[in-house]
């Protein structure tokens, strides 16, 4: 467009250059990658064994299990909603795995498959009743947690006739399951876990899910507004039973680890892990109201988390103390996180 003398040039903003500041201050990953380094300084002038090889797989297993987790939990809290499930989730499909494969005496694959069609038909009942009653996820969820919780309890001692699950160790099908959910190598003498090629694998499965495809962009859209979204053509109710479908398949990898891991499930494990997934993932830039995070961020805030979790013991701290630091963190990378939001909107 040419404007006539005297005129103003009317410029299309889509056509504005965006600089390399702006676009690092844009990033919901930004506080949290700060808090990072923080962390990793702190512990590493306070603890000396923290800075060992051999320490730096035990950070990374601590922080994969969480990693795993907040991924799909981060996509769920870019669209505009919560799952206080996602913890108890994990154990139920552990236990599914476990007594299916046991009481029907089959080899341990089928009792694997059958608890991810377990699992996923939580995932999409939670996303079903969402979008039906309308509903506060929070309610939904948290209904959902409260009669999985007694359903793994209820079950486990009325098949197993103990709170915890029978050995599976010795049935067809455990070592290769094994080796797919619960191996290791080593390198250059760290223990590495193949929980880290889960986690990497679902991040960057949730990153190009967000930043490269329809799916990404009806996320945003929905967390920014599900009526906006509605309005303008987004399958809201699609999107959010995908969602939660996400987290589903997340906890069934988590479950499965969990079980082959240890051979045995107890029944009362994964109580409040979902509250840190939730950390995780806001540590890492997700906003509560939603529509705006990355699943690289929540990474970081894994990480975060396992740094923590393991700097303190090496630190030689009472683990008591874990709860506070993590709840300074949250508090601190939420501030930062809108600061730096603050930052970039004064860019624009």
């Amino acid at each position: 467009m040419t404007a006539g003398p005297g005129s103003s040039a009317v410029v299309d903003e889509r056509l504005l250059r965006t600089s390399p500041l702006r676009k690092l201050l844009g990033r919901p990953e930004l506080g949290s990658v700060v808090g990072a380094l923080a962390v990793f300084l702190f512990f590493a002038v306070v603890a000396d064994s923290f800075l060992r090889v051999t320490s730096f797989g035990t950070v990374l297993y601590a922080a994969s299990i969480i990693g795993i987790m907040a991924a799909p939990v981060a996509l769920l809290m870019i669209g505009g909603e919560f799952d206080l499930s996602a913890g108890v989730m994990v154990t139920t499909s552990a236990l599914v795995s476990s007594m299916f494969s046991y009481q029907m005496t089959a080899n341990v694959w089928v009792g694997v498959l059958v608890s991810l069609l377990v699992t996923l038909a939580i995932g999409a009942f939670n996303g079903f009743m969402l979008t039906r009653t309308k509903l506060p996820s929070f309610i939904i969820t948290l209904g959902t947690f409260l009669m999985l919780t007694g359903l793994n309890l209820g079950f486990t001692k009325l098949i197993s006739g103990t709170v915890s699950t029978k050995t599976i160790g010795n049935m067809e099908g455990f070592p290769s399951a094994r080796k797919l959910f619960a191996s290791y190598w080593t390198v250059g003498g760290v223990e590495l876990k193949v929980t880290l090629l889960w986690w990497a694998g679902l991040v960057a499965v949730a990153t190009w899910i967000l930043l490269r495809t329809r799916f990404g962009n009806w996320i945003f859209a929905v967390g920014g507004g599900a009526d906006a979204a509605r309005a303008v053509g987004v399958p809201v109710v699609r999107t959010k039973i995908g969602l939660y479908l996400g987290v589903a398949f997340a906890a069934w990898v988590s479950g499965q680890h969990l079980l082959f891991s240890y051979d045995v499930v107890q029944s009362g494990e994964g109580v409040g892990n979902e509250l840190i997934y939730i950390i995780a993932a806001v540590i890492g830039g997700c906003l509560i109201t939603g529509g705006y995070g990355s699943a690289i961020g929540s990474a970081v805030g894994a990480f975060i988390f396992g740094m923590t979790s393991k700097g303190i013991v090496y630190a030689e701290w009472n683990p008591d103390w874990f709860k506070f630091f993590l709840g300074a963190m949250l508090l601190l990378a939420t501030l930062l996180n809108a600061w730096v939001r603050k930052r970039a909107e004064a860019t624009t």
